[in-house]
């Protein structure tokens, strides 16, 4: 099975939305998944969130073993049923799963880095999963995170 559709939690408790067409899928989602959804992405969250103390304390296998749990998910992988998986991947834009898949290819080169315990290895890939965030949140959640919204599709300036 694909990697679990993670990254659009954080746009799925909102009913507006920014741009209708990104978000078409996210609105036509059943309760039942939008719910898992939710839990997985506060989960998400949370983890980021240890990881900062984690890394600046050199707990490398800490860092790895939430690093490997965001790779893998934490609740959709044990709760989704197939149906489900299925209603995902058909209702999504494509590039929002090309975003979720690199999310989480970026959590497991995280997890590597920390089992070889290599701090600067450790602090990119943690940047490039913030990036992630940031990057899926500013296309998919502008109605959860509204300064992404005004700094939408600036025009290129010279300096």
């Amino acid at each position: 099975m694909k990697k679990i559709i993670c990254i659009l939690l954080m746009s799925l408790p909102m009913s507006s939305y920014a741009n209708e067409e990104k978000s078409a899928g996210v609105t036509a989602l059943s309760p039942e998944l939008r719910s898992l959804l939710s839990q997985e992405m506060l989960a998400l969250q949370s983890g980021m969130m240890s990881l900062i103390p984690a890394i600046i304390s050199g707990k490398w296998e800490a860092v790895a073993t939430t690093a490997g749990k965001i790779k893998n998910s934490y609740i959709l992988k044990q709760k989704l049923t197939k149906a489900q998986a299925k209603e995902l991947h058909s209702l999504l834009p494509a590039d929002f799963i090309k975003q979720d898949q690199q999310f989480h290819y970026l959590a497991g080169m995280l997890e590597h880095a920390a089992k070889a315990a290599k701090p600067e290895l450790i602090s990119f890939y943690y940047s490039r999963m913030t990036e992630s965030c940031v990057s899926c949140h500013s296309s998919y959640a502008t109605h959860k995170f509204p300064a992404f919204s005004k700094a939408e599709k600036t025009p290129d300036h010279d300096h």
